[in-house]
């Protein structure tokens, strides 16, 4: 994700593809009718972005969001996957801390002064095109911190208030949400899917390690609390990246793990596209072996960045590639996840990362956008347009409407 932390190195996946076979038969019959009758190839909800700095949160005011969506949805991108930061939203254990000159930006939710301000933007914004959002939880705030050398987020101290926020988020926009009801200009499109914590096998994102029994300790209560409000939600696992596959079954070793969560999340990042599908079918042999055959998996980070030359932060992975490298990885993994996508019960895959800074000799994750943000301005790398083409192709659209979910013209 957009912190663009240090990772350890993945395994060389040349040694993996070797270890497993693969069957990418033909198109089914069915597929293929449809196709000849102009239905969309993915369900809806199937192709996603990741959104992050400088697009969101826009900390400076240098970003008009209601374009950037525009131009996501004109692209084919059907869904969005953003960092809901517990510590932005309820920076003050109540209101005696909270700032006189700041007290009209918060309201009282989870008996907690809370700033639903950018939140409530992204996903009214999001509602009126369509867009469905998955949020990540994730970062305490200072009062409920637990902070360790080399971490980039701090843990909470305790389940109970993180839970309690993941619960204040559900009753602002899940289905019965309050923000339905304050905004009721805007259609309703309801958070279904909230996935807990980002990334816990590596150290900046879940500093004490192993990890697995603290985490699905978090993962119990926040289920939980989650499922007074909306029974109906789906949890999803936090994104596991490396070794994933091998971090899963970590997790299913814990009594109970099994049934806390609804969709397993991957960070398939590996050098060559073929990779990526190697990785998500040593994760569904693990769920498979575990009795999860039924449940699904999202690829919720896939993707290069045009880091070669630029930086020598590479954050462990042998993956760094140029500009035309990206763009043409990005061409072949499409449709290799498409193909591949009933035999892994693949939900969908957001790629990382619309937009980047792209600082020099920054982590190698800032180089992973389809633009480039610099001077204010979003400059198109070669990979945005191989996005497009490949999105929309998926789709079987040719042009997307003013929403994600309207096809003007089918291709």
């Amino acid at each position: 994700m957009s912190r663009l932390t240090p990772r350890r190195p993945a395994l060389a996946l040349g040694v993996l593809i070797s270890l497993f076979a693969f069957a990418f038969g033909p198109a089914s019959a069915s597929a293929r009718k449809a196709r000849a009758a102009g239905l969309p190839r993915v369900p809806q909800g199937f192709v996603g972005m990741v959104i992050d700095g400088p697009v969101f949160p826009d900390g400076h005011g240098n970003v008009d969001l209601a374009h950037q969506l525009d131009v996501m949805v004109a692209s084919g991108v059907q869904t969005l996957r953003a960092t809901f930061d517990w510590r932005a939203a309820q920076p003050y254990e109540d209101w005696s801390g909270v700032p006189e000159s700041q007290r009209s930006q918060f309201e009282g939710a989870g008996g907690l002064p809370t700033r639903f301000g950018p939140i409530d933007r992204l996903v009214g914004l999001a509602a009126q095109r369509g867009l469905t959002v998955l949020p990540v939880i994730l970062n305490a705030p200072e009062w409920d911190a637990e902070h360790h050398s080399g971490a980039i987020v701090d843990l909470p101290k305790s389940d109970y208030w993180y839970a309690n926020f993941a619960q204040t988020l559900v009753r602002r926009y899940g289905p019965g949400g309050d923000f339905w009801r304050l905004h009721p200009e805007v259609p309703k499109v309801p958070i279904h899917m909230w996935q807990l914590w980002n990334e816990p096998s590596i150290i900046a994102f879940w500093p004490v390690q192993p990890f697995a029994a603290r985490y699905v300790a978090l993962l119990r209560a926040t289920r939980q609390a989650i499922k007074r409000v909306d029974p109906g939600a789906k949890i999803v696992l936090a994104g596991l990246a490396n070794y994933s596959w091998i971090d899963l079954h970590r997790i299913y070793n814990v009594r109970g793990a099994r049934g806390l969560f609804d969709v397993v999340a991957i960070h398939p990042y590996t050098r060559r596209p073929q990779g990526v599908i190697t990785i998500l079918s040593y994760v569904r042999q693990v769920m498979n072996q575990a009795g999860d055959s039924r449940k699904p998996i999202l690829a919720d980070e896939v993707s290069w960045p045009s880091s070669l030359g630029k930086t020598f932060h590479n954050t462990g992975y042998d993956f760094a590639t140029t500009e035309s490298g990206q763009a043409r990885n990005l061409a072949a993994v499409l449709p290799l996840l498409d193909r591949a996508r009933r035999r892994l019960r693949l939900l969908g895959f957001y790629y990382y990362t619309w937009a980047a800074l792209e600082r020099r000799n920054a982590l190698a994750f800032e180089f992973a956008g389809l633009f480039r943000f610099s001077s204010g301005r979003f400059v198109a790398k070669p990979a945005y347009g191989v996005f497009r083409r490949g999105a929309l192709a998926m789709e079987g659209c040719r042009q997307k409407g003013a929403v994600a979910t309207r096809c003007l013209r089918r291709g």
